[in-house]
């Protein structure tokens, strides 16, 4: 992806090097509890389902000679990068629909954080926080989509900004909302089921961020989202955790699905074409 030299966003918090409190997800659970923790809430989970009801009053405390690699402090730069592309696109689709965007804040942490949705560690994954419409990254989880997920790529990232956005324009439209309200009425593998569209329209406005950025990728960034989008897939991550699938406790949908709607966001760059809700094979 072309990006250096270009607009980075305003609306970036770095809070990198301090402290938020956050869970101890990595010890009691240990690998395989990660694991689990991450089908639910990688890329875009509602975080709130796993926090606990930490205040989320506590004083961050800046850890001292906190030193970024230069290799962060550019990928720090290229997610802002990817933030002012996102307020460029959805300011402009927003508007062809007669409604104005607002943008998110993308906060930066290393280890643990504080939100309005509780606190969290770095385990949880990339987040959306629409308490107080927040994208929380902690920018070590680009090496675990390289390394771990074998999803590696600038793109790759840029796919994970892009999903967390959706959930904030799903918070700004109204659905994340009313998708809350269904599931506190309804059965665990119905919300479950509810959860799993949620997920694959934000993949699908993801793949809209791309439609309208194709004048600065080339021909691989894109397969770069889609191999992400295959990784993290509920069947593909159950299996590498357990051996096998269980498909009514899935949140974000099939590798299968979650590249099918990323491909369809990206064909047709538009809010119509991304009802998930409707789909009938959902």
């Amino acid at each position: 992806m072309e990006w250096k030299g270009r607009r980075k966003s305003s609306n970036v918090e770095d809070q990198r090097g301090r402290s938020g409190g956050g869970l101890a997800l990595g010890g009691g659970l240990g690998g395989l509890g990660i694991i689990v923790v991450i089908i639910y809430t990688l890329l875009g989970g509602n975080p709130t389902d796993i926090m606990n009801n930490s205040s989320t009053n506590q004083t961050n405390q800046a850890t001292q000679n906190y030193e970024p690699t230069a290799e962060e402090e550019e990928l720090a730069d290229f997610v802002s990068v990817v933030l002012a592309d996102t307020e460029d696109v959805w300011k402009d689709v927003f508007k062809e629909n007669n409604l104005t965007y607002k943008n998110p804040t993308l906060v930066l942490f290393t280890n643990s954080v504080s939100t309005a949705c509780g606190s969290a560690t770095s385990a949880v994954g990339p987040f959306y926080c629409p308490g107080d419409q927040k994208l929380y990254i902690d920018l070590s989880f680009y090496q675990e989509l390289k390394n771990q997920f074998k999803a590696p790529g600038d793109f790759a990232m840029a796919y994970v900004v892009a999903h967390e956005v959706g959930h904030h324009v799903q918070y700004l439209l109204g659905t994340s909302t009313k998708v809350s309200k269904e599931q506190r009425q309804v059965s665990k593998e119905q919300a479950n089921a509810l959860s799993v569209k949620l997920e694959l329209q934000a993949d699908y406005y993801a793949g809209v961020f791309a439609h309208h950025n194709k004048q600065y990728l080339d021909k691989s960034d894109f397969s770069e989202a889609i191999k992400a989008a295959s990784a993290i897939g509920d069947d593909t991550l159950q299996k590498q955790a357990q051996g096998y699938a269980v498909p009514e406790t899935f949140t974000h949908g099939t590798s299968a699905q979650r590249m099918k709607w990323l491909e369809r966001g990206y064909e047709y760059g538009d809010l119509k074409h991304g009802n998930t809700f409707s789909a009938s094979d959902l």
